[in-house]
C-alpha cells in the first residue's frame, strides 16, 4: 500500500509562467474599517452621484441648455464669490468708522474703486448672465441685490435700480432656490466647487 502511494505522482500549485491579468488595471479600492453598533464593517469611499429626472418622457433632456448654464456659471460664479468677499471687508471696515460721514465717504470711495476694478466685465456679460449674477448674489450672501444696494445706498437708488433691471427682464428682488427651480443649478455650482467641471 505503501509503495502505491509513491507511485501516484503528486502534484500542488505549479508555476505555469503565465501570470494573470488583472481585468481592472488601476481601479484599487482601500477598505475602512468603519464601527458601527459594535461592529466592525467594512466600507470604501466612493464619489457621489447626481441623478436628474427628466420632467417627461416626451421630451428629451435639454443638453444643449444644461451646457450653456455651465458656461454661463463658470464665467459668473467667480465675480458671486468677489462680492461676497467685498462686503464682508465692507462691512469689517464700515463697523471700525465711528461716524455717519466717514462711513458715506468710505462706501463713495470704495464704490469708486469697485466701479473702476469690475465695470468693464459686468457690461460685457449677457442679460442670462445678469440674471444668474443676481440669483448668485443672493446665494452667496443670503442678501437678494435689492436688499444689498437699499441698505448701502438707500431706497431710492434701490428703486431706480429696480426700475433698469426691470426694463431688461430682470429682477433683483430675485431669490436663490436651490429645491426649486434653481436645483439644476445648485447642482453645477456643488460640481464647480469641487473641481468637476
Amino acid at each position: 500500500m505503501i509503495y502505491l502511494f509513491f507511485l501516484v505522482k503528486i502534484s500542488g500549485q505549479t508555476d505555469t509562467g503565465k501570470q494573470l491579468i488583472d481585468t481592472l488595471p488601476g481601479n484599487y479600492y482601500r477598505l475602512h474599517t468603519i464601527e458601527r453598533d459594535g461592529i466592525s464593517l467594512p466600507e470604501i469611499d466612493i464619489k457621489e452621484v447626481v441623478i436628474i429626472g427628466r420632467p417627461s418622457t416626451a421630451r428629451k433632456f435639454p443638453f444643449y441648455r444644461y451646457q450653456r448654464l455651465i458656461y454661463n456659471l463658470k464665467k459668473v460664479y467667480p465675480y458671486a464669490l468677489v462680492v461676497r468677499d467685498k462686503l464682508s471687508e465692507t462691512n469689517d471696515q464700515l463697523m471700525k468708522i465711528p461716524d455717519d460721514k466717514g462711513r458715506k465717504k468710505y462706501l463713495r470711495q470704495f464704490e469708486k474703486n469697485l466701479f473702476g476694478e469690475y465695470e468693464d466685465d459686468v457690461r460685457d456679460m449677457t442679460i442670462t448672465q445678469g440674471k444668474l449674477l443676481i440669483k448668485l448674489i443672493d446665494r452667496e450672501t443670503y442678501n437678494t441685490s435689492y436688499d444689498l444696494i437699499r441698505q448701502y445706498r438707500g431706497n431710492i437708488s434701490a428703486a431706480f435700480w429696480q426700475g433698469i433691471a426691470r426694463i431688461f427682464g430682470t429682477n433683483l428682488k430675485a431669490e436663490y432656490d436651490p429645491f426649486g427651480e434653481d436645483a439644476i443649478m445648485e447642482i453645477v455650482l456643488i460640481e464647480l466647487e469641487a473641481g468637476n467641471l
